[in-house]
């Protein structure tokens, strides 16, 4: 996605309901409006210099499971170069004896130097 292909997200992603996004970005449900969030962010995405996802905190139950982290990006963002972290829960369900994300929340996690006060939250992204 980072360097501007959203292939590699369509094939881990459920085309079954339901299928959501809540994004730091954007947010969406129903495979269509999912594969229109990916289709521009991928447009948005180039020159990925790095990404790691940080779990903090996963569990399979049934055939359910979620992960919890952070994901760590410097990419360029509609030409723009930026290094931001997210914090994400993915939640995952067992489809035709594969794992594919059924719902994915994402927001800018708070940076240390970004909070200077009750009254000030995280920068908009």
């Amino acid at each position: 996605m980072h360097n501007g292909d959203a292939g590699p997200r369509f094939a881990i992603w459920s085309q079954r309901e339901p299928v959501t996004v809540l994004g730091a970005w954007m947010s969406g449900s129903g495979p269509e409006e999912v594969g229109n969030i990916f289709r521009q962010l991928e447009s948005s995405f180039s020159e990925c210099t790095s990404y790691s996802h940080e779990v903090i905190a996963a569990d399979v139950i049934g055939d359910m499971a979620y992960t919890v982290g952070y994901e760590h990006t410097s990419a360029s963002v509609n030409g723009e170069p930026r290094t931001y972290t997210l914090r994400v829960t993915q939640v995952y369900r067992r489809e035709e004896g594969e794992w594919k994300v059924a719902h994915r929340h994402a927001d800018t996690a708070v940076q240390p130097e970004a909070s200077l006060g009750p009254s000030r939250g995280p920068e908009p992204a």
